[in-house]
């Protein structure tokens, strides 16, 4: 494969903000676009060339396909970095791209569809020996497969929608009672969210830990790990604090999951940076849920333990670059991550508008992804996530003082965020002492 050497960069915020620096720092050109909305973003300042791709609408900008690509070829870019969210998982945009001649760097469309259905993706996991929860062959047809099959399995069993994500287009059914209705308002939500009412049924796991590893492989046939990373900490299928390792684990446990993360990628011939995502029970066994093909917005986390810049090691994959052997890659310490959204701390509604204070934390190992500075506005069509706060740590303990610390610094004025939330969480006994699992947050009351 040929020298990437300008590079378009499909996203917004503190991601472009990522990539751009990643970018040039490797000696290429980055091109950034912009929606209206964003056209005063200081970071299109920092790239080598920025284009107005439309309204302030996500499908007027950062989904609108034809304007990134007209920009893509208007800048003479010979690949695209998709950063999360918007385009960086659908699989027309990659073969549009393709088309023209521009290298995505990400996976094929081909690994992109296998993983994207949620049933075909379970079943391709039990193939390649990976854990998976008890549940449906595929798709569940009808109310009355989904009460006979919930018999097999065992209440409590929990529906989902296929082409799911973001907690939509889920039910968790505690007895028969209730299994017609949860089918038909499931199926009904699928269709209104995804256009696809395809459903289901899974074991429901309760009090589980939501563990993840991020594997990268290349075109070559080789795949790696980079850790794990736990975000059990979330509020309504949302992460806010992810931490790596997770020490729900123990070592044994943790090399059995590596190596089921790294087996799974090879049998898919995987390429660039992914995760896959287990939930892990109280008998600490672990079973595959999604893979995410795409950056994840905590991979700094594994960056924080490992010394690797993924974003480079995505684009020496897309160029065609062999990955190191599993050997060079050395994990050390504790990381943690809090994202910092413009958002009420309690009531966590959003809180757009003007930053009119705004003092970052520092020190030894404080890494701060933002693209919010004073004055800075925040628009209201977008994510409400303005930066993510990343500290590392010889141990947990450490780390948790180390973020305790940088978030008492951090002081932002003018709009609500949620640094207050996870000010008292750092103080928390529960996530001091890793008590905690995926629902904790349901019953916290600050």
């Amino acid at each position: 494969m040929a020298e990437i050497k300008r590079i378009l960069i499909a996203n917004r915020g503190e991601i472009a903000l990522r990539a751009i620096r990643t970018i040039k720092e490797m000696g290429k050109e980055a091109v950034a676009v912009y929606s209206t909305a964003d056209k005063d973003a200081h970071y299109l300042k920092l790239a080598d060339a920025a284009i107005c791709i439309g309204g302030p609408k996500s499908q007027e900008s950062y989904l609108n396909i034809p304007a990134i690509i007209s920009a893509a070829e208007l800048a003479e870019c010979d690949a695209v970095f998709p950063g999360y969210g918007f385009l960086s998982e659908n699989q027309n945009f990659v073969e549009i791209c393709e088309h023209h001649g521009l290298k995505f760097i990400g996976p094929s469309v081909e690994v992109m569809q296998m993983m994207a259905d949620k049933s075909k993706a379970k079943q391709v996991m039990a193939e390649a020996g990976v854990p998976t929860i008890p549940g449906s062959d595929g798709a569940v047809a009808n109310a009355e497969e989904a009460k006979k099959l919930a018999k097999e399995i065992g209440y409590p069993v929990i529906l989902k929608a296929a082409a799911g994500g973001g907690g939509r287009g889920m039910r968790v059914v505690e007895d028969e009672s209730y299994i017609e209705n949860a089918f038909l308002a499931c199926e009904a939500e699928a269709v209104n969210a995804f256009s696809d009412g395809t459903l289901y049924m899974e074991k429901f796991i309760e009090a589980p830990r939501h563990v993840e590893v991020q594997v990268m492989g290349d075109s070559h046939g080789n795949a790696i790990h980079i850790g794990e990373r736990d975000c059990s900490m979330q509020r309504r299928h949302q992460k806010l604090i992810e931490e790596s390792p997770a020490l729900v684990l123990d070592d044994a446990r943790r090399k059995e999951l590596h190596e089921a993360a790294v087996r799974a990628t090879k049998h898919i011939g995987y390429e660039g940076a992914g995760t896959f995502e287990f939930l892990v029970d109280k008998h600490k066994n672990f079973y595959f849920m999604e893979m995410n093909t795409r950056l994840q917005v905590e991979h700094c986390v594994s960056e924080m333990v490992s010394g690797l810049d993924i974003i480079e090691w995505m684009i020496r994959v897309a160029e065609g670059e062999a990955l190191p052997p599993q050997e060079a890659i050395t994990l050390k310490g504790h990381a943690i991550e809090c994202r910092i959204t413009a958002e009420d701390p309690v009531s966590f509604l959003p809180s757009p508008g003007k930053i009119q204070k705004w003092i970052a934390p520092g020190g030894k190992d404080v890494r701060l992804d933002t693209h919010a500075y004073c004055n800075y506005i925040i628009p209201t069509y977008y994510d409400s996530m303005i930066g993510k706060v990343i500290v590392w740590g010889e141990n947990r303990d450490r780390a948790i003082a180390k973020m305790r610390r940088a978030l008492d610094e951090f002081e932002v004025g003018g709009v609500r965020t949620v640094i207050e939330f996870h000010r008292k969480m750092m103080r928390n006994p529960d996530f001091i002492s890793n008590n905690f699992d995926t629902k904790y947050l349901e019953n916290y009351k600050g």
